[in-house]
């Protein structure tokens, strides 16, 4: 069972696939899903994007990474912060339940995860950390896998409070 925590661009790292906090629509957005698609190009992608969508908050879907490092792309839906959603832990922790699925029926060795929802989308941080870091360690244990999994994340901030919770 292997988790990291590592300050970088996601879309810069050697991983057989990143993951996209994309929109239910599968439509280029703003960041880290905007510079996923960037990577990946813009135009290949969204043709291949449109051909899966529309996808429920929570599932995940995969693509070809094109012209990303990343061998494939793995987009998922995540909550967008409402305290009246009763549900919206669960969905955010299904997210990165279901891309690790789609990576272990892939074959996929290595996955690289955004913080999911804790940006634009509005989720607490440190909630959307604490989510992210035990539904990550529970797929892990519970299906055995040797998938190597890291939380790419741009800010200092983030990564410390992040390596205290892994830890």
């Amino acid at each position: 069972m292997s988790l990291s925590i590592t300050k970088t661009d996601i879309t810069t790292m050697t991983v057989d696939a990143i993951v996209n906090a994309a929109n239910t629509d599968l439509q280029m957005g703003g960041g880290v899903c905007g510079a996923i698609f960037r990577a990946a190009g813009p135009a290949q992608l969204q043709e291949a994007c449109n051909k899966l969508s529309p996808i429920k908050t929570g599932d995940a879907v995969i693509t070809q990474g094109f012209n990303a490092k990343a061998k494939y792309i793995i987009h998922t839906a995540g909550p967008i912060y409402n305290p009246a959603n009763k549900q919206q832990a669960e969905q955010l922790s299904n997210c990165y339940t279901n891309s690790l699925k789609l990576a272990a029926q892939n074959n996929l060795k290595s996955i690289a995860f955004p913080l999911i929802s804790a940006g634009i989308y509005g989720y607490p941080l440190n909630e959307a950390i604490q989510i992210a870091i035990d539904s990550i360690k529970d797929f892990l244990q519970k299906e055995n896998s040797q998938i190597t999994v890291y939380l790419a994340v741009l800010d200092d901030r983030i990564l410390s409070a992040a390596q205290k919770m892994v830890s």
